[in-house]
C-alpha cells in the first residue's frame, strides 16, 4: 500500500487555544451532508447551516474551511459505515475541490482489501473505527497509514477489547469518539480523554470528538494534553 505523501501539520482555528487543532467534520449520507446528533444515525437529517447554501458536500466543506481553515477534513461516510456501499463519488469530489486538504475518512473499513482499495484511490487517510473491527489485526497492519477511532456509546467502548487494551499498537493519530455527545453541546468527555492520554504512548496525538461548546473547552483539552478536536456543530452554530 502506498505511504501517505505528506505529513500533517498542527493547525489551530482562529481564536483556538494554542496547540489544539480544529478538524472540521462532515457526515455524509446518500450524497448529502447530514446533521449528526447524539450518534442517533437513523434520525440524521440533511443539514441546514448558515455556512452553506445547500447540503452538498463541497458547499458545506467550503463553508467549514472558510471559518476554520485546516489541513484536515474528517468525513464520516455513513453509507459505508452502515454497510450500504461507500460514497466514493462524494469523496472524489471533495478531494478534487480541496487538493491541499487531507481527508480523514471513516467508511466502515474493516478488512485489509478494503483498506488497500481505499489507499490506492489516493483519497486520504482511512479512519479505522473500532466499532467496525472484528479484531486488532488491521490496526496493527496499517501502522502509519491510518487514523484510529476509539468509539464509545455512553460509558461503553464499542469494538474489540484488544484494540483498547493495547495502546502500543495505536497509530500516531487516535480519535476518542464519544458518540452520545456528538452535536449535543454538552462538553467533551474530559475524564475519559484524560485517562486515555495517560495510557497512550507519547508519540500518539489524541483527538476528541463530541460535545465541544466553546473556547473554554479548548483550553480544558489543551490542559490535559489533547492535541485536537473534531468539530461540526460548534462551527455551524457560530459558537466557535
Amino acid at each position: 500500500m502506498p505511504a501517505p505523501d505528506r505529513q500533517d501539520k498542527a493547525h489551530a482555528a482562529p481564536g483556538a487555544s494554542p496547540g489544539v487543532e480544529i478538524v472540521p467534520v462532515i457526515d455524509l449520507r446518500h450524497g448529502s451532508v447530514v446533521r449528526a446528533k447524539a450518534g442517533d444515525r437513523a434520525h440524521y437529517q440533511p443539514i441546514i447551516t448558515p455556512l452553506s447554501p445547500t447540503a452538498d458536500p463541497v458547499d458545506v466543506a467550503t463553508g467549514l474551511l472558510k471559518v476554520a481553515p485546516s489541513p484536515q477534513l474528517y468525513v464520516a461516510d455513513l453509507d459505508g459505515i452502515e454497510g450500504r456501499g461507500r460514497d466514493t463519488t462524494s469523496l472524489r469530489r471533495l478531494a478534487a475541490a480541496f487538493p491541499a486538504v487531507r481527508l480523514w475518512v471513516d467508511a466502515g473499513i474493516a478488512t485489509r482489501s478494503q483498506a488497500e482499495a481505499f489507499l490506492e484511490e489516493g483519497l486520504g487517510l482511512p479512519v479505522l473505527g473500532s466499532e467496525s473491527q472484528s479484531d486488532d489485526r488491521l490496526v496493527r497492519d496499517l501502522a502509519g497509514q491510518a487514523v484510529l477511532s476509539l468509539d464509545f456509546r455512553g460509558d461503553d467502548y464499542v469494538g474489540p477489547d484488544a484494540i483498547l487494551a493495547t495502546p502500543s499498537i495505536w497509530p500516531e493519530r487516535v480519535i476518542v469518539m464519544t458518540l452520545g455527545r456528538v452535536g449535543m453541546g454538552s462538553g467533551p468527555d474530559l475524564e475519559r480523554l484524560s485517562t486515555l492520554r495517560r495510557q497512550a504512548p507519547a508519540r500518539c496525538r489524541l483527538y476528541a470528538a463530541g460535545g465541544l461548546r466553546d473556547k473554554g473547552d479548548l483550553a480544558a483539552l489543551a490542559e490535559i494534553g489533547v492535541s485536537g478536536i473534531l468539530v461540526a456543530s460548534a462551527l455551524h452554530d457560530g459558537r466557535l
